[in-house]
């Protein structure tokens, strides 16, 4: 299993959509559409090198210092099947 954190979605959508509008949107509208746009790109890698899985985001999961924390609460928030 591959977990990946990004750290900086905030930084990633001010890049894409400018500072000004990206600091009127919540970190968590961030969060979730680079969660979205990162499931899609590593759907069409593991699809074009034949890979088969699945990939989600989850809520409730964090990965601090080599320790993968789980919260009370676990929520699927994006699932795709490749």
């Amino acid at each position: 299993m591959i977990i990946i954190k990004v750290s900086n979605p905030s930084d990633v959508v001010a890049s894409r959509i400018g500072r000004f509008l990206a600091d009127l949107t919540p970190s968590g509208f961030d969060q979730s559409k680079v969660e979205i746009e990162l499931i899609k790109q590593l759907v069409e890698q593991m699809a074009a090198q034949g890979l088969q899985g699945e990939v989600a985001s989850v809520r409730g999961l964090d990965l601090h210092n080599k320790k993968l924390q789980v919260g009370s609460e676990l929520q699927v928030r994006h699932h795709k099947v490749i």
